[in-house]
């Protein structure tokens, strides 16, 4: 069941409001990551991506860049012990500083702070049914799912055919949770789960 008219106004007035207060704190930690990556990679410290967002619409998300020049856009399943991933790659990614310039795509309307990962194409934007609804939200920044599979990189290095494992195992388990997210959305929850993100 999708959210009413008065919870998505809910729920976009906190992404706004927490999203801006949210760069405000964090554009100091923001600059310094893109320069490092911007040093280490000797390119755009930026990594901007095309992902499935709200109603199957592609969005740019925007990313501290973590991998070698040109390899991030080599596959989509990334495990752990990644050769593509640099050093301060390694360390973006363990504080989640690498998600942190999606607060951008939050405070503009292309993402909302909690609520289905937004996927490349060939995942959501092929849902079909009734699993098409966790296309009627914008694509958050976390999430139940997201924090259920926080040690995603370390699951997929464990396994013999990671994009096999987490096509047939973790992709449909998402889903899942992300319809059961919808299903019982308050923001009482919401706040709860960027609680858990940050200090959990």
């Amino acid at each position: 069941m999708a959210l009413s008219r008065f919870q998505r106004v809910q729920k976009r007035s906190f992404d706004i409001l927490l999203s801006f207060v949210g760069l405000t704190f964090s554009l100091p930690i923001i600059f310094l990551a893109w320069l490092v990556a911007t040093i280490e990679t000797r390119s755009n410290g930026f990594f901007i991506q095309k992902r499935v967002g709200q109603n199957a619409k592609m969005i740019n998300v925007i990313k501290i860049k973590t991998m070698k020049p040109k390899s991030q856009h080599l596959g989509t399943i990334t495990t752990k012990n990644d050769s593509r991933i640099t050093k301060s790659g390694k360390f973006f990614r363990k504080t989640k500083i690498d998600e942190l310039p999606q607060l951008f795509n939050v405070l503009i309307g292309d993402m909302s702070l909690v609520g289905p990962r937004p996927d490349v194409p060939g995942y959501a934007d092929k849902l079909k049914g009734e699993d098409r609804e966790i296309l009627s939200l914008r694509p958050g920044i976390t999430g139940p799912a997201t924090l259920k599979y926080k040690n995603e990189e370390e699951l997929l290095a464990s396994v013999k055919n990671p994009k096999e494992y987490n096509d047939k195992v973790i992709w449909p388990d998402k889903v899942k949770i992300n319809k059961e997210y919808i299903k019982n959305w308050s923001l009482k929850k919401d706040i709860k789960y960027i609680w858990e993100t940050v200090f959990g």
